[in-house]
């Protein structure tokens, strides 16, 4: 890790970068909304652009792990409000519904995935990163996902199946979109039973 530059406080070591990196693009983006750019948040941290290049190859990187970096609060929101579900399909179809409907609430994952934004995000969909992400959602869940067999490799395909869905839904949210009860029954009948006991 470089020492010059960060406006003489140099990071202990490259997870304080990667830190301090994210959070000077959350105020870029706060300032400027997604068209924020990799110059503005290297001024903010007194460091050269190469430098950010150096741990976010590209705007889009970055904007991907701030988006990650501030969902806390919905993942902490959605384990609450599917805390007494038990069921497996039950539970992964109002995961999905909920954060389709949350989406333009959410701030730094809605510029993510807004439209215009969500082709860049269809490349990255199935990546570690994303998946990663969902595995952490479905964890929140209060399901036995091993009692219901799924785990291990299984768990990570039901996270790609679902990751795969919500990008379906915010490429195209089809006309007129689903919402409420709709979107739950639209789930129910062709994603549950993907969950069916085998």
């Amino acid at each position: 890790m470089r020492t010059h530059g960060w406006s003489g406080s140099a990071p202990a070591d490259d997870a304080e970068a990667i830190d301090r990196i994210v959070a000077a693009a959350r105020r870029a983006i706060d300032r400027s909304g997604d068209e924020f750019s990799i110059a503005e948040v290297a001024r903010d941290l007194g460091i050269t652009r190469q430098t950010v290049y150096r741990y976010f190859p590209s705007v889009e990187t970055l904007l991907t792990a701030t988006a990650i970096a501030h969902t806390e609060q919905f993942l902490n929101v959605l384990a609450e409000r599917l805390g007494d579900i038990r069921d497996p399909a039950t539970a992964v179809v109002e995961g999905i519904a909920y954060t389709l409907e949350q989406l333009p609430e959410e701030k730094y994952l809605g510029l993510l995935l807004r439209p215009g934004r969500a082709s860049a995000f269809s490349a990255g969909v199935t990546s570690d990163t994303a998946r990663s992400f969902g595995r952490s959602i479905l964890e929140r869940f209060s399901v036995d996902w091993v009692a219901a067999g799924l785990s291990g490799a299984v768990l990570d395909e039901l996270v790609e199946h679902m990751l795969r869905i919500v990008q379906s839904f915010v490429i195209d949210p089809g006309r007129p979109p689903r919402r409420g009860t709709e979107l739950r029954d639209y789930l129910s009948k062709w994603v549950a039973p993907a969950l069916s006991p085998r």
